[in-house]
């Protein structure tokens, strides 16, 4: 963005928006520090009041409390409270056991992969180098014939080969 002859990218917009947010975050704390400290104007005690100052200010007429609300807070069993939290904590017991469960199945399925591949490494790792493409090829399933014919090696070694893989995995 061209503004007689400034210009005004992203990095100037992002820039401007931090200031911003720092000067409303600054005004904030300056409301919260007004708002904790006392007042600086001292009360004033009963006894130098003026008699008509009081006089003049009438409290509100507070409304006329319903006796039927009254005894229903009092109508409250004592431990729902303690029910509730109860109830609270035992839904959030089940919630936390079924992530354990969820979590100790995917534990369980990254195990059986790092086995498998434990396995495709040790089996290559014991083989000639000339024979390693063969050897991963036989623990991925591959049958023989196509072992043989994309490694460029004979039928028969690519039958050993996949026996030796079969081996080493029981």
């Amino acid at each position: 963005m061209d503004l007689g002859g400034i210009t005004l990218g992203w990095r100037e917009a992002v820039i401007a928006l931090i200031v911003l947010v720092g000067a409303y975050m600054l005004f904030v704390l300056l409301r919260m520090r007004h708002l904790r400290k006392p007042s600086l104007q001292p009360e004033a005690s009963s006894e130098t009041r003026e008699p008509a100052a009081t006089s003049a200010v009438l409290p509100a007429e507070t409304p006329p409390t319903d006796p039927r609300v009254d005894d229903a807070w009092e109508a409250t069993p004592p431990g729902l409270a303690e029910e509730l939290l109860r109830n609270g904590l035992e839904q959030e017991i089940l919630m936390l056991r079924e992530e354990v469960d969820a979590m100790r199945g995917e534990l369980a399925a990254l195990r059986d992969d790092m086995q498998q591949e434990l396995a495709q490494m040790r089996a290559s790792q014991t083989v000639s180098p000339i024979y390693g493409d063969a050897v991963q090829m036989a623990a991925a399933g591959y049958d023989p014939a196509a072992i043989a014919e994309r490694c460029g090696i004979a039928r028969a070694e690519a039958e050993l080969v996949v026996a030796l893989a079969k081996n080493q995995e029981h």
